[in-house]
C-alpha cells in the first residue's frame, strides 16, 4: 500500500532553509576538526600504549599466581572453565556456555518513504514523498503511531527484546576471570534448539503465545507459515567454552586494566591460544584501521559541512533550475577540495602538536624529494635545450 504527498517550498523560503543550514554546516565542520584532532591523539596514545605494553609484558603460568608479578603486565592463556550455566529466564533456555545471546523480532507493519524534488522556474520548489507499508521482520520496534498514515496498521508493544546472559564465574586457570573479560571473548556460534524444547518452553512462556520450534529457532504465533503482525522469531548464539588468551594487570587473582605511561588502559582478550606479540600485532592493526575508519568519517562530514554552507548560492541560482544546477555542481567540487584541505591540514597539525620529531622528519623527507624532482626537471630541461641548440 502507498501513498503519496505534494508539498511545496517557495524559493524565499528554500533561501531561509538554506541560511540554517548554513549554521548547521559550520557547526558541523567545527565538530569534525576536533573529531580529526582527538583522533590522531587517540591513535597515537593508544599506539605508544600498545608499544611500552609489547616491552615489559610477562608470559606466566596460568596454573599458579605467582605475587611477585602483582601490579605486573601479564599474558595468561589457557582453557577457561565455569561451573555456571549461563541462562535466559523468559524462555527457560540453559546451556553449557560462558555467554547466551538472544536476538528478537516482531512481525510488524513498518514505513518507508522516498522523496522526488522538482525545482520550478523561479526558485519554488516541489517534493513528492511516495509512503509504503508492508510486514516484515524487524529487531527494532516501529511505533505506528508515529506512521504517517497509521489508520489499519497498528503495531503491538514489543514485549521481548534482545538479551545478554553470561556466566557469573569463570576463570583460566588460578585466574578469576571478570564480566569485563568474560564480554570481550566473542567468538559467537549460532544455538539451535531441537523440537524437544517446545513444550518446556511453553510452559515457561504459559498460553499467551503459541511455542514452534523452526530450524532450531523459537517461533511464538499460531502458524509459522502465515505470520500474523505480533509474532516473534527469537533466535540464539553463544560463546563456548574453549582456550582464551587475557592481557592485562595482574590484580590478586584477577587480570585488570593496565595503566600505561604513555595514558591508556590495556586489557586485550582473545579466544584461542594467542602470543602475547600476535594479540598487541592486532591490536595495533585494529588501531590502525579505526584511525583511518575516523578519518575518512570526518572528512566526508567536513565535505557535507562546507556543501552546506554554500548551499545558498545553488538556492539562489535556482531562480533558474538549470543554473541552479550548474551552480551546485561547481560548489560542490570546490566542497570537496575544502573539505579534504581541511582535513589534511587538521591532520598535519594534530600530528604536529602530537608527534611533532615524526613531522619533521616527514616534512624534511618532502622537501627532500621535491628538492631532487625539482632538480631532476632542471636537468632534463637543460637536455632538452642543448638537443636543440
Amino acid at each position: 500500500m502507498t501513498y503519496q504527498e505534494v508539498t511545496s517550498v517557495s524559493w524565499f523560503g528554500r533561501i531561509k532553509n538554506s541560511v540554517v543550514g548554513v549554521l548547521v554546516g559550520i557547526v558541523l565542520i567545527l565538530a569534525m576538526i576536533i573529531l580529526l584532532f582527538w583522533n590522531e591523539g587517540r591513535a597515537v596514545t593508544t599506539a605508544r600504549s600498545l608499544e611500552e605494553g609489547a616491552g615489559i609484558v610477562v608470559s606466566v603460568s596460568a596454573g599458579q599466581i605467582d605475587p611477585a608479578n602483582e601490579d605486573a603486565l601479564v599474558h595468561v592463556t589457557g582453557m577457561v572453565t565455569t561451573n555456571d550455566m549461563p541462562s535466559d529466564p523468559d524462555f527457560g533456555i540453559m546451556v553449557n556456555a560462558l555467554q547466551l545471546l538472544r536476538q528478537v523480532e516482531m512481525y510488524q507493519w513498518v514505513e518507508e518513504s522516498r522523496s522526488e524534488t522538482t525545482k520550478n522556474l523561479g526558485g519554488s520548489e516541489d517534493t513528492v514523498t511516495t509512503y509504503t507499508y508492508s510486514r516484515r521482520w524487524s529487531e527494532q520496534e516501529h511505533e505506528s503511531s508515529e506512521f504517517r498514515h497509521p489508520d489499519g496498521r497498528e503495531n503491538p508493544p514489543m514485549e521481548l527484546r534482545r538479551g545478554y546472559f553470561p556466566v557469573e564465574d569463570a576463570s583460566i586457570g588460578e585466574f578469576q576471570l571478570s564480566s569485563t573479560v568474560i564480554a570481550m571473548i566473542d567468538n559467537q556460534e549460532p544455538l539451535r534448539l531441537g523440537r524437544e524444547n517446545a513444550e518446556a518452553i511453553q510452559d515457561v512462556v504459559g498460553r499467551s503465545h503459541r511455542v514452534h520450534i523452526i530450524d532450531g529457532n523459537i517461533y511464538l504465533g499460531d502458524d509459522p507459515h502465515n505470520p500474523q503482525v505480533g509474532d516473534y522469531r527469537i533466535s540464539y548464539k553463544i560463546v563456548p567454552i574453549g582456550a582464551a588468551s587475557v592481557i592485562g594487570q595482574q590484580a590478586g587473582a584477577g587480570i585488570v586494566n593496565y595503566q600505561t605511561n604513555a595514558g591508556d588502559r590495556l586489557l586485550l582478550v582473545t579466544h584461542g591460544i594467542a602470543s602475547a606479540s600476535d594479540m598487541f600485532a592486532d591490536a595495533a592493526q585494529s588501531n590502525a584501521m579505526l584511525t583511518w575508519i575516523l578519518r575518512a568519517v570526518a572528512v566526508f562530514m567536513l565535505v557535507i559541512g562546507f556543501a552546506m554552507i554554500m548551499g545558498p548560492l545553488g538556492v539562489i541560482a535556482d531562480i533558474v533550475p538549470i543554473l541552479g544546477s550548474i551552480v551546485r555542481f561547481g560548489s560542490g567540487i570546490v566542497a570537496i577540495i575544502f573539505g579534504i584541505m581541511t582535513g589534511t591540514l587538521t591532520i598535519a597539525v594534530a600530528w604536529f602538536w602530537y608527534r611533532p620529531l615524526t613531522s619533521l622528519i616527514v616534512i624534511a623527507v618532502g622537501f627532500g624529494i621535491s628538492w631532487l624532482l625539482t632538480q631532476r626537471a632542471k636537468k632534463n630541461a637543460s637536455q632538452a635545450s642543448a638537443s636543440i641548440a
